[in-house]
């Protein structure tokens, strides 16, 4: 299990959380949009520095992006994905930080979490990327 920062964790919480961020993992490697929408609220975006710069990308337009791509899985490409720590900062606000990768694309990502009606969802996702 990933690293904690709270003493005493909500184990259902972690649980909970943990199928959100595997869900989005999983979407990712199989090129999966339903999986990644199921993980991502629709109001959710994705943030990265771009020749210093803020890039900021909307949910709908990542997922279109994604379909229009080649998917990790279908190319034979092996997962990197680890979840390096859940911050649990409340009973509905969480901090996840991970690795995943698409070869030669390896990412780090900052996934915030609020437990809405229905759920954990993703509600933002900050990443920096590093070609290997």
């Amino acid at each position: 299990m990933p690293d904690t920062h709270i003493q005493n964790p909500d184990t259902a919480a972690l649980a909970a959380i943990e199928a959100v961020v595997q869900t989005y993992l999983d979407g990712l490697h199989e090129g999966d949009t339903v999986k990644l929408a199921a993980a991502f609220h629709p109001a959710s975006e994705l943030r990265s520095e771009k020749d210093g710069q803020l890039a900021e990308l909307k949910r709908d337009a990542w997922l279109e992006a994604v379909r229009s791509r080649p998917n990790p899985k279908a190319q034979g490409l092996p997962r990197h994905d680890r979840i390096l720590a859940i911050d649990l900062a409340g009973p509905e606000l969480a901090v996840v930080k991970l690795n995943c990768a698409i070869p030669p694309r390896f990412f780090t990502d900052v996934l915030v979490l609020l437990k809405l009606e229905g759920g954990w969802r993703i509600v933002s996702k900050a990443f920096r990327t590093e070609m290997r």
